[in-house]
């Protein structure tokens, strides 16, 4: 199933406006391991690491210094 154009166009110019885009490089096979370990959680590897970046940030206590200046954190 082919996604029309406008619809893509639409997609991205939503993500453009509400996220930013961090490129990770890594070691050979830790990608691997990072999908092994998200279906392993249930989850996609994106939002696996998103978990991990936010429970870090909370328990360093940059969560709160950060939801300042970005706004209020997204809760699921």
């Amino acid at each position: 199933m082919t996604v029309p154009k406008a619809n893509q166009r639409a997609v991205n110019k939503y993500v453009k406006a509400n996220y930013d885009r961090i490129n990770v490089t890594m070691p050979k096979g830790k990608k691997d391991l990072l999908q092994t370990c998200a279906q392993a959680h249930n989850e996609s590897v994106n939002s696996f690491i998103n978990r991990l970046i936010s429970e870090a940030l909370k328990r360093d206590g940059a969560d709160e210094a950060a939801e300042g200046a970005a706004g209020p954190s997204q809760k699921k």
